[in-house]
């Protein structure tokens, strides 16, 4: 006697696309897709075919190194922190100018000590010329008062001209040299200018003195 296998048979692989295919929704198996690659892996343009993103990693490691030990500085990227600082340098130092011009141009007009001194010596030189009593009146002030007063003039005149001079330069030197990136203060311009405008003042009234064009020299009556 024969017996009944009563265990469900499972469906092979062609008895389920026969169900698909006649159900209609049966699936195309497409090609595979491959993942994108990531950004650690892109490899540059120009790099020859077989060269990956490591491979040419690795080639820039070896040349930093190598251009290190040759002793070569090798700039990944500029440094703001040092072009901040050369430009506050490179202001300070233009912006000092600038005041001793200033400072000067104040000083050739409300004169130095230095002149007093030369004033004080010439007056001196003059007393011990005449002190015999041999030279006459026109002589005495010219060696007394003349010389002290034009010594004067002459001392204000250099720190005159010295603070035309240092102004000028203040203003011209960004034109020479290595360009700047930064821009020289407007400040530092305006006190250099003011030094200047003082500068020519100073150098004008030296002159005037120097020549007694402003004051004459005080002249003896006739006959002393």
């Amino acid at each position: 006697m024969r017996r009944m296998n009563t265990t469900p048979s499972t469906p092979t692989t062609d008895d389920t696309e026969e169900r698909k295919t006649a159900d209609g929704t049966a699936v195309v198996p497409g090609p595979a897709k491959k993942a994108a690659p990531t950004e650690g892996d892109a490899v540059p343009e120009g790099v020859a075919p077989g060269v990956t993103a490591s491979d040419v990693t690795a080639m820039d490691v070896a040349a930093t190194d190598a251009a290190a030990e040759d002793g070569l500085e090798v700039e990944l990227e500029p440094d703001a922190h040092a072009d901040a600082e050369a430009a506050a340098s490179a202001g300070t130092g233009a912006g000092a100018a600038a005041v001793v011009a200033a400072a000067l141009g104040v000083v050739s007009l409300s004169g130095a000590w230095t002149g007093r001194v030369a004033a004080e010596r010439e007056t001196l030189i003059g007393q011990i010329k005449t002190s015999g009593g041999g030279g006459s009146a026109a002589q005495q002030i010219s060696e007394i008062y003349g010389d002290a007063w034009h010594s004067t003039a002459l001392v204000n005149g250099v720190f005159a001209l010295l603070a035309l001079l240092v102004g000028v330069f203040v203003l011209v030197r960004p034109a020479f040299g290595t360009p700047s990136v930064h821009p020289q203060a407007g400040w530092i311009r305006s006190v250099a200018w003011a030094g200047i405008a003082l500068g020519v003042l100073g150098v004008l009234i030296s002159v005037g003195m120097y020549l007694d064009l402003f004051v004459a020299m005080p002249s003896a009556a006739a006959g002393s």
